[in-house]
């Protein structure tokens, strides 16, 4: 018998996972020796035993000769190892990426990238003027116009800088509402325990009325915010997309409070443009071309929410720079703006088999909250929401590694909500897809109030709720796959919980009619008795 292989961490990346996807191969195939596989596969069994040793990728000849001496089919696995190799690749460039690229992608900004962020100086110093003088202050602007950005690598840096005018808030904190926003707000709410003001940065605040639907509960949180805020120690500024902003006059106290106290983040000057486009590849020695910096002016001037789609371009033309230079040709290869995201998604896309192309499409719908009339947003969601075996986390983990999606602690995302409308594909699935999508929202929801109930039989779906339901996820009273386990065991359990109450129903029914039709001839008993006996005493 060989020496035991060494585990293999399939989590580690594409050449560890590729490896352990090779070993399961042998594995089904009724793990060979190495030297019976060698004999079929042209290829020593030192070379094939490293092949699945996990310390690089192997050679595609050594692959599909080891897939044909598994039984595999040789063009599936060509496009397995093709796709490890893009992986592989993209997590070096992406190592590059963190380390030299002025760019950020899709990703926003962070407090550390300062030093990238140009052409919101004349805003970002609004924004702290007016931060100083207000307890309670909105940044407004459309999803795409760099809100979170501008919070992080404009404003926290601003207010943290020893030359500012007036004093700086002792204590700087940020975040988002998230799927529970009682627990995440409320205790921040709270001052620091320092000298100075305390304030409170809530970005993406649309979330608290995307994410959930109980009214009182989002009035209740506002309520104590506003009340927090009237302290001598706490400040707040929310950042909110523009088409929410209406949700926030649906309040009489925050709209009275923010109708003199927020900014719109508007549209950036072509001035402006140009610094953000230029100045960061200035910055690390590289030169970008003229005519690729009118040609990205000209693009994007009119449109307020290119910016992410503006910043992705030009990740991807960086990495394919000439020398020093960011050139017009490498912006035309990726079709520009609007072509670059949906470029760097279907070649991703096109890597996955038929199968994983299928579990991408049901994780990418997971990640977003389809609106009813307005725009679309994305949904962060807990990573245990997700079926957790190995064809899915792998996916899953390709997405990532291509700046789809972001990981945050334990939440996924996508990268941001300008995915949605400027890759095709994805736009395609949530027009199609729109009610069913509602309808999955609300089986989640549910599923967890149910968990969070401890499974309490009051909590399932009954009437209109599980026959749409059962429609969409239960056919034939098998629930699909793309549902998780709660979800699955949440709409099983309310089917069953349905047919035995229609079984009770019906024997009680039952009972009912028999108890009747016993009454009626007891009646009928009595009465004829009582006739027979009133007749025989008037006629005795």
């Amino acid at each position: 018998m060989g020496r035991r292989e060494k585990e293999l961490d399939p989590g580690a990346g594409p050449v560890q996972a590729f490896a352990h996807e090779l070993r399961q191969l042998r594995s089904t195939a009724g793990n060979p020796p190495y030297r019976e596989l060698a004999r079929q596969a042209g290829f020593s069994a030192p070379t094939l035993s490293e092949a699945a040793a996990g310390r690089r990728l192997p050679s595609l000849q050594v692959v599909l000769a080891y897939a044909t001496a598994c039984g595999s089919e040789p063009a599936a696995w060509e496009r397995r190892w093709r796709s490890a190799q893009e992986d592989a690749a993209r997590e070096t460039v992406d190592e590059q990426d963190t380390a030299a690229s002025p760019y950020r992608g899709l990703r926003r900004y962070e407090t550390s990238d300062q030093a990238l962020f140009f052409g919101r100086e004349s805003l970002v110093e609004e924004l702290r003027t007016l931060t100083a003088a207000h307890r309670f202050v909105a940044l407004v602007g459309a999803s795409g116009s760099g809100k979170s950005s501008i919070l992080r690598a404009g404003l926290i840096p601003a207010l943290r800088d020893p030359e500012a005018p007036g004093p700086a808030p002792a204590v700087i904190r940020i975040c988002t509402p998230g799927s529970d926003p009682d627990s995440t707000l409320i205790p921040l709410s709270a001052p620091a325990d320092a000298d100075g003001d305390t304030l409170l940065i809530i970005d993406q605040f649309e979330e608290l009325f995307t994410l959930q639907d109980d009214r009182s509960l989002q009035d209740k949180i506002i309520d104590r915010l506003l009340t927090a805020c009237t302290t001598d120690r706490l400040r707040i500024l929310i950042a909110v997309r523009a088409d929410f902003f209406g949700h926030c006059a649906g309040h009489t106290g925050l709209a009275r409070v923010i109708n003199q106290t927020h900014l719109l983040t508007s549209a950036m000057t072509r001035a402006q443009l140009r610094a953000a486009v230029t100045r960061p590849a200035a910055g690390v020695g590289l030169v970008v071309e003229r005519a690729l910096t009118d040609r990205i002016l000209a693009d994007v001037a009119a449109e307020p929410g290119s910016l992410p789609l503006m910043s992705h371009a030009l990740l991807e033309v960086w990495r394919r720079r000439s020398g020093k230079t960011l050139t017009l040709a490498a912006y035309e290869a990726i079709d520009g703006v609007h072509g670059a995201i949906a470029h760097t998604a279907e070649a991703v896309f096109a890597n996955l088999s038929e199968t994983e192309a299928d579990l991408a499409r049901t994780m990418l719908l997971r990640l977003i909250s389809p609106s009813h009339d307005g725009a679309d947003t994305r949904r962060p969601v807990p990573r245990s929401e997700f079926i957790a075996d190995e064809p899915r986390t792998a996916v899953l983990e390709r997405l990532i590694a291509a700046r789809l999606l972001s990981v945050d602690a334990d939440t996924v995302e996508l990268a941001h909500e300008a995915l949605i409308t400027a890759w095709p594909r994805l736009h395609q699935w949530v027009t199609s897809e729109r009610d069913r999508l509602h309808e999955h929202r609300r089986l989640t929801e549910a599923a967890d109030t149910w968990e969070t109930l401890e499974r309490d039989s009051g909590a399932l779906y009954r009437g209109v709720l599980l026959a749409v339901a059962r429609e969409y996820f239960l056919p034939d009273d098998q629930p699909v796959d793309e549902l998780n386990h709660s979800e699955k065991e949440f709409l099983l359990a309310s089917a069953l919980a349905h047919e035995t109450e229609m079984r009770e129903a019906t024997r009680t029914a039952r009972r009912v009619r028999l108890l009747s039709f016993l009454l009626i001839v007891l009646t009928t008993s009595a009465l004829a008795v009582w006739l027979t006996w009133f007749l025989n005493r008037e006629h005795p």
